[in-house]
């Protein structure tokens, strides 16, 4: 089958790899009709995140199965169904939980020896407890396709970003980042009642988006400056709930500068850099709260699945460019040059 490797910094390959195949009685295989590219996707393309050369890439997709293995029970050949980025055996006490990222048996698509996402199949460990069953009707939508190709990461990303930070009815929300995962913590946001949401982004075509999700105010500045726009449009107090989306000093050390005091931020940018830009004295002397971390987003499917088949929520806006599986490379470069903020792969 063709699938999606990368061997060094800026190269990505699509080549021949060995057939996905069923491995363990618990197995079963996918055949890939939607994946995309995620932003921490970017870190290995650029050198930041050590790969082996070679190694898979790719952890979000859906698709229809085609095989399973002996002891799979819920789901059958012809199934239409989305993968979260981990796959969890959904027994283990972590799984119990809700903590399906912590699982004992759980692994990351594209690890060593494993699939990714971003290829033609996907060998499906602990399927039964991964996978997500969809309407097959949506196989011939492709807008509602998109939508649920978020429940893979972003969606579930951003919810567990809003959950993180506090958000309820009455909240005043800050998000920073205008990616894929913080404009879906805007939609999330408002899907949780927030009462005023202010986006911190500087490119129109994304918080355009924004504001489409729910965004009421735009703040375009950044640093020192953007924590007094944030507070000039709080009364000086800053936001109750702040949703970190990007992992570097600088979006952290805006984070606590705009949290309201006793109030907390949602983290699930994925931390790269020197440091963190934390400031354990300041958070500990305003009293406000840090939760967050890699989204176990297979917990929150059930919850946001029914939202999207009713229309109620739609994240698929945040896709802008679609390639089919050999111009992967292609996609890659867009978002790095980020004249693409979410590519979408359609097999």
């Amino acid at each position: 089958m063709r699938a999606t490797a990368i061997h060094a910094p800026f190269d990505i390959r699509v080549e021949d790899v060995p057939d996905a195949a069923i491995r363990q009685p618990g197995d079963a295989v996918v055949r890939v009709v939607r994946a995309c590219i995620c932003g921490s996707d970017l870190w290995a393309y650029r050198g930041e995140a050590a790969r082996e050369p070679g190694q898979r890439i790719g952890h979000e997709f859906l698709g229809v199965v085609e095989e399973t293995g002996s002891e799979v029970s819920g789901l059958t050949a012809g199934d239409l169904v989305v993968a979260p980025f981990m796959w969890s055996d959904g027994v283990c006490e972590y799984c119990a939980d809700g903590l399906t990222t912590s699982c004992v048996h759980g692994g990351f698509w594209g690890s060593v020896g494993s699939d990714g996402g971003q290829g033609e199949a996907v060998r499906v460990p602990f399927a039964d407890a991964t996978l997500v069953k969809l309407p097959a009707e949506a196989l011939s939508d492709d807008r509602l396709l998109s939508a649920l190709l978020a429940l893979s990461d972003v969606m579930g990303t951003g919810h567990h970003a809003a959950i993180g930070a506090g958000v309820g009815p009455g909240t005043t929300v800050a998000v920073v980042g205008d990616g894929a995962v913080g404009l879906c913590g805007v939609l999330a946001a408002k899907r949780l009642g927030a009462e005023r949401i202010i986006a911190l982004g500087r490119h129109t075509a994304r918080t355009d988006i924004a504001r489409t999700f729910g965004a009421t105010d735009v703040v375009a500045e950044r640093g020192e400056a953007a924590v007094a726009a944030v507070r000039d449009l709080t009364r000086g107090q800053g936001a109750h709930a702040v949703i970190e989306a990007v992992g570097t000093e600088q979006s952290m050390r805006t984070a606590v500068g705009i949290t309201r005091d006793g109030g907390a931020i949602g983290y699930v940018g994925v931390p790269h850099g020197s440091g963190t830009g934390l400031d354990l004295g300041e958070m500990f002397n305003r009293n406000i709260a840090l939760r967050g971390g890699v989204a176990p987003v297979r917990s929150y499917i059930p919850e946001l699945l029914p939202d999207i088949l009713s229309g109620a929520i739609d994240p698929s806006p945040v896709f802008d460019h679609a390639v089919g599986l050999e111009g992967v490379p292609g996609g890659y470069k867009a978002m790095d040059e980020r004249t693409a903020l979410k590519v979408i792969v359609k097999l």
